[in-house]
């Protein structure tokens, strides 16, 4: 196959870091969906991507020239329990490309077959999963949260064998890279600082390149990871996004959202929400997320102290572990600030987004506390709720009313205002004094509402549906989902089917898996 315009700097500068493999060939290979506009993106030629010869490089049947598929080691703490040696048990870095912005992107492939890291898997992957981060994947791009993406799906023609058989899948998936948590803890559990050192570099020089040389790099590069992942988790809970599975090996470098398997989207606000099958203590619940980011975040620090002290005086130890602790411990604010900010996007307060004071934080941070009380208390749809409060913004309270029918009822009962008339009263009351400050008008906030409060997000059910669909063949359902899924903040009448949560009976046993 023709060069690809492979830069392969991950294979060329770490030796070691990785076990050069091919991908398993397939019978059939057969294009399911191709990513135009990401495609456009990294500069390529669609129109050849689209036929035969795209794939047959979609399915891992012939690579370009200039690529150089490698399974890239790491080791990671899954659901609390450290494993030091996992690394890419069905996925494979094909190559990297600049794009047209000059940006280092990771083209992979996911369910290419068996590597030497697959331990008891086949490395395959099933049509459904492959299309799931599809779908996941693109929508939080419309959602304007950083995220791996797909490039391409390829049908193999051959089954692959989980609960039955499956019609098997291969995901090209682009990211900023897959470096992880994992990968430096893999070589910080053998001890090779040697190579721990060359990992650190070449992280910060691709991600962090300001810092490259510089006597801090290493505090610096925790420092931007925890602003990075702080600002990621912020935008997860501001959409009622549950990862399910946030291992080490799970968390980038690079502060992009990664591997949608057992992810779902909250319906009823419930801050203890788990809808992972194999997360059984709810360690990866929705309101768990911030503390599991630290966690994680605390992990890398640890295998960077080795790099920060040069020498074994204690001394110098202690104040490495202080500077990292601190990094570790300022990772709560970041955080809250970051929730905050979309928080009061989301409440309409634009003016409080730029001058807000101490009191104006502990003000508004209540409101937003209160308001998700609400939504617990008769299990609210997170995300309509959002919605239908920037109708109230303009004077248009019915449709939210609507939504707290018990409420509603209690109020019809006793004539006496409720806890959502009094929050509200508290609500308006702060969104005028942003008014009076310079801050918008009702129909103006009413729109800066809507802008960062989707109405379609991917619906639990519609997902299954499509996927079902698709698995069996027709594709027509995924394709309209995932073009409703690109238009998330368009309250238009030919998508509203997609806005609708799902019946209570399907969202209480609702369950999500790894797709393994």
């Amino acid at each position: 196959m023709r060069p690809f315009g492979f830069d392969n700097s991950y294979a060329r500068e770490l030796p070691g870091f990785y076990v050069a493999w091919q991908p398993a060939p397939v019978p059939a290979p057969a294009l399911l969906y191709f990513n135009d506009a990401l495609a456009d993106e990294l500069g390529l030629d669609a129109a050849l991507l689209r036929g035969a010869e795209g794939a047959a490089f979609f399915a891992g049947n012939t690579l370009p020239d200039d690529a150089r598929p490698i399974a890239q080691v790491y080791a990671g703490h899954q659901f609390g329990g450290f494993s030091p040696q996992l690394g890419d048990g069905r996925a494979l870095l094909i190559g990297e490309r600049l794009d047209r912005e000059g940006r280092r992107r990771d083209i992979a492939f996911k369910g290419s077959g068996r590597t030497p890291f697959s331990r008891s898997g086949d490395g395959k992957a099933a049509v459904g999963p492959m299309l799931r981060e599809v779908l996941i994947g693109e929508a939080m791009h419309a959602l304007g949260i950083p995220t791996t993406r797909a490039l391409a799906v390829a049908a193999t023609g051959e089954q692959v064998y989980r609960e039955q058989p499956l019609p098997g899948a291969v995901l090209t998936r682009v990211a900023a890279s897959h470096l992880r948590v994992g990968t430096f803890q893999y070589f910080a559990s053998k001890g090779e600082l040697d190579k721990l050192r060359q990992l650190a570099d070449y992280t910060i020089n691709r991600h962090d390149p300001a810092l490259a040389g510089t006597p801090g790099r290493y505090l610096g590069l925790l420092r931007a990871v925890a602003e990075r992942q702080a600002g990621l988790i912020a935008m997860w809970m501001n959409v009622g996004f549950i990862h399910g599975v946030m291992n080490t090996d799970n968390m980038t470098i690079s502060g992009e959202t990664i591997d949608y398997g057992p992810c779902a989207f909250m319906e009823a606000y419930d801050p203890a929400a788990v809808f992972s099958s194999i997360d059984h203590g709810g360690r990866y619940a929705y309101a768990q997320q911030p503390h599991v980011a630290r966690w994680n975040l605390a992990r890398l620090a640890e295998t960077l102290l080795p790099l920060m002290v040069a020498t074994d005086d204690e001394a110098a130890v202690q104040a490495a572990v202080a500077q990292v602790t601190a990094v570790i411990d300022a990772f709560p604010g970041l955080y809250a600030a970051a929730l905050l900010r979309g928080q009061r996007a989301k409440l309409g307060l634009g003016v409080a987004l730029t001058s807000a004071t101490a009191a104006d934080d502990a003000e508004d941070n209540a409101l937003a506390a209160d308001w998700l009380s609400l939504l617990h208390a008769q299990a609210v749809d997170f995300t309509l709720a959002w919605r239908r409060l920037a109708d109230a913004a303009e004077g248009k309270g019915a449709p939210l009313r609507a939504l707290f029918a018990e409420t509603e009822a209690l109020r019809a009962a006793a004539a006496e205002p409720t806890a959502l008339d009094a929050w509200l009263a508290r609500w308006q009351a702060r969104c005028a004094r942003d008014a009076a400050a310079g801050g918008p008008g009702a129909q103006a906030r009413a729109a800066g509402m809507r802008r960062v409060s989707p109405w379609i997000i991917p619906r639990n059910h519609r997902v299954e549906e499509a996927l079902a669909a698709a698995t069996a063949g027709d594709l027509a359902p995924f394709q309209r989902l995932l073009a409703a899924l690109l238009r998330p903040w368009d309250e238009a009448p030919e998508l509203a089917a997609y806005a609708e949560p799902a019946p209570a009976a399907i969202t209480a046993g609702y369950q999500t898996f790894c797709g393994t």
